[in-house]
């Protein structure tokens, strides 16, 4: 793939610099700073995926038909790559990123005009359903279980570490609807509405303070069979579709170098007690430059990702490798910037780290998110699938093992 920038190239790469720098305020800015989750403050999201929307920008990846960009995967890749630079929030990615391929793949015509500019426009807001309690990277025994009657099925059961169960408006869920033969073959792909009765909301509260995932319970919870996305007991089929559009490449290098250069700038403040700055400390420098040697590596990862997109239309296989070395880089670039603030990244300050917050942290203000996020990607290397279970499908699909 020719990744050399043309005319053109340089031109859109210069809008997109400069629609960022003119609509990212100081409180988007902040916000997402501040940010040490998935995504930032519920209310700041919303309001930065409207103005995106009106820009006909909230969907770079999807098709024109659809309300999209219709961007090459090189225009998508730039987009990405200023976004993450400028400090952009990031946007919920459950419904542009995940369900709505899911839909535009599996779904019929009458989903797709109704679901699809719902999403864009950010009018509903989505979860994901798929972990249970000791169903998680093997999700195939998953046993929430939904029982057709009449134009209905009827749900029983729970889901757990669900992202934004608190503010979505929408799941899309995986139930079991039969249990004999093959595990994977007896799974179904739901839509459902979060206020439907018998569906229950329970916070989950992880150990950065923040409140980000849930468990969600399901009592005798009536979905409509029309909410089905694919055939029954296909639901493994549209699963494995949609994961490798969560697993797909978002110049996540270029968002882990800003955090390395965060971690830099941190050291760089720091004196040891003869003076000198952190950098110059030879076990921190090295390792400092051995994750600047890895984010090259995960950057050309991303673009093998791009050519399998151009050449296929989803990222297969070379997804997972993406998703295990980019995890792995991200929990190693918050351990040293944990480093790097060292006796500051004992106290527990939730409440100062919010978006316009006004009460006076111990430390530096830009130091306030530091132990949250290290122990929130600690989860890095477990959610959308585990990094073990991605080297599975890389020996199996890739090296042929």
């Amino acid at each position: 793939m020719d990744i050399a920038l043309s005319d053109e190239l340089r031109a859109f790469q210069a809008e997109v610099r400069s629609f960022l720098e003119d609509n990212l305020t100081p409180e988007f800015r902040e916000a997402s700073r501040l940010c040490t989750t998935i995504v930032a403050e519920h209310e700041a999201t919303m309001a930065w995926q409207r103005i995106l929307y009106r820009q006909g920008w909230a969907a770079p990846n999807w098709p024109v038909e659809h309300g999209g960009t219709g961007w090459d995967p090189m225009r998508r890749y730039l987009f990405a790559a200023e976004y993450a630079r400028a400090g952009a929030l990031r946007l919920v990615p459950q419904g542009l990123s995940m369900v709505a391929h899911a839909i535009m793949g599996h779904g019929s015509a009458e989903q797709k005009a109704f679901y699809l500019p719902r999403i864009l426009s950010g009018e509903d807001v989505w979860c994901q359903g798929y972990s249970e309690p000791g169903s998680g990277s093997d999700l195939a025994s998953l046993q929430c279980r939904a029982v057709a009657d009449g134009d209905d099925y009827i749900i029983n059961g729970s889901k757990i570490w669900t992202t934004s169960a608190h503010y979505a408006d929408r799941m899309f869920c995986l139930v079991r609807t039969k249990t004999m033969g093959k595990p994977q073959a007896g799974i179904t792909f739901l839509l459902l509405e979060m206020d439907t009765p018998g569906l229950t909301v329970e916070p989950i509260h992880i150990l950065g303070g923040d409140h980000e995932f849930n468990q969600v319970f399901f009592e005798d919870v009536r979905v409509p069979q029309a909410n089905r996305l694919g055939a029954e007991n296909e639901g493994w089929t549209v699963a494995k579709y949609l994961l490798e559009f969560e697993r797909g490449g978002d110049a996540r290098a270029a968002r882990q170098r800003t955090r390395l250069d965060e971690a830099r700038r941190l050291a760089s403040a720091r004196r040891r007690s003869d003076g000198r700055s952190l950098l110059e400390e030879p076990g921190f420098a090295a390792d400092l430059a051995a994750l600047e040697i890895e984010l090259t590596t995960v950057e050309f990862t991303e673009m093998r990702t791009m050519a399998e997109i151009a050449k296929r239309g989803s990222p297969g296989p070379a997804s997972s490798m993406l998703k295990t070395r980019s995890t792995e880089v991200q929990m190693a670039i918050s351990e040293l910037a944990m480093r790097a603030i060292g006796y500051y990244a004992a106290p527990h300050q939730p409440e100062e780290r919010l978006a316009g917050a006004n009460l006076e942290p111990l430390g530096q203000r830009d130091e306030m998110s530091i132990t949250a996020r290290y122990l929130n990607d600690r989860a890095g290397s477990i959610y959308g699938g585990s990094n073990e279970i991605q080297r599975n499908i890389m020996a199996k699909l890739v090296l042929g093992m």
